[in-house]
């Protein structure tokens, strides 16, 4: 009678207690190991709508250029009627009439940085904000410098640098050339 009393009044209440504190432990580690995977996903598939929104414009507007080194992108919620000349936020446009934007309601961020257009000697590379903590553990703007120097295109192929399972977290606009005679009617 003893042993029945001891198994269920201390030893099953106790062995359940630890079987739910280790289910919690197993989750919270769980979650604390995938946060920065989850995170770099996020990036990733924000880097590819950003991607397919630069397209589009470049398709239609055709971009010039941009004002500074690092542009924020925050002007692809700036509607069509929303802004007069050829330029919208940093970006100076050929074609500013057929902007057609808002292009997103909300201009993505992460880590509530906002992404940010770099542009190096290698072209116009749209990555993520100064500051953004990576799952590598890197930070944008300390440890992974994005200057004129910087090769974007590289550092998208190093999973040291701006790559997470193969999905790059960096992409290239792809802009055409234009002439005067593009931009001038005659």
């Amino acid at each position: 009678m003893e042993s029945k009393k001891l198994v269920y009044g201390y030893l099953t209440p106790l062995l359940t207690v630890l079987f739910f504190v280790g289910l919690i432990a197993a989750s919270f580690f769980g979650w604390w190991y995938s946060r920065g995977n989850l995170l770099d996903n996020l990036i990733a598939d924000d880097i590819v709508k950003l991607s397919e929104v630069f397209t589009l414009i470049e398709r239609e507007c055709k971009i010039l250029s941009f004002e500074y080194q690092q542009n924020p992108i925050n002007f692809l919620n700036v509607k069509k009627d929303g802004f007069t000349g050829s330029e919208v936020g940093p970006m100076n446009l050929a074609y500013p009439k057929k902007w057609d934007g808002p292009y997103l309601f909300d201009n993505p961020t992460i880590q509530e940085k906002e992404f940010m257009v770099v542009h190096t000697n290698k072209g116009y590379f749209i990555t993520p904000g100064n500051g953004v903590k990576l799952a590598n553990g890197k930070i944008i703007g300390t440890d992974i410098i994005l200057d004129k120097d910087a090769d974007i295109a590289e550092m998208a192929q190093d999973p040291d640098m701006l790559i997470y399972q193969g999905r790059p977290l960096a992409a290239k606009i792809e802009m055409g050339t234009v002439t005067i005679r593009d931009v001038v009617p005659d």
